[in-house]
């Protein structure tokens, strides 16, 4: 064990303990969804929601092209995600590919999957996302 871990687990406790020293007369209210989604914020105006309302769907979008996809089409589209060339992952941003290719297909490739790629089972508002995402690589 080396010699600094009590000392690490002494700060740790110390912070837990001051984290739990609340004056007695702060109520903590109970935890609903609506403290998650859509609650109105001191300003009056509406939280951005995870599920896509106030605007939510770009970031959905942004992460599961980062959870989904990317490991094999890359963070641009390339084709050169980690997993991409074990797969064969098309570029993309291709300007033949992109003239050849229309936004149904590419919708129903992600929603039904082809040849190696798995489907996937996502939103409508998502699946447009990506596609509008793909169609964001092209190159000029």
């Amino acid at each position: 064990m080396p010699p600094w871990t009590p000392l690490l687990g002494a700060v740790a406790a110390a912070g837990l303990v001051g984290a739990c020293d609340r004056p007695p007369s702060v109520e903590l209210k109970e935890w609903t969804a609506a403290d998650h989604d859509g609650e109105k914020k001191t300003d009056g105006t509406a939280r951005q929601g995870a599920r896509g309302d106030a605007g939510g769907a770009p970031a959905l979008v942004a992460v599961t092209w980062q959870n989904q996809c990317a490991a094999c089409h890359g963070p641009q589209g390339k084709g050169d995600g980690p997993q991409g060339p074990m797969f064969k992952a098309p570029d993309l941003g291709r300007a033949d590919w992109q003239a050849k290719v229309k936004d149904e297909e590419i919708a129903a490739t992600i929603v039904n999957g082809k040849g190696r790629m798995p489907k996937f089972d996502l939103s409508e508002e998502i699946v447009q996302g990506l596609v509008a995402r793909v169609r964001s690589f092209r190159e000029p």
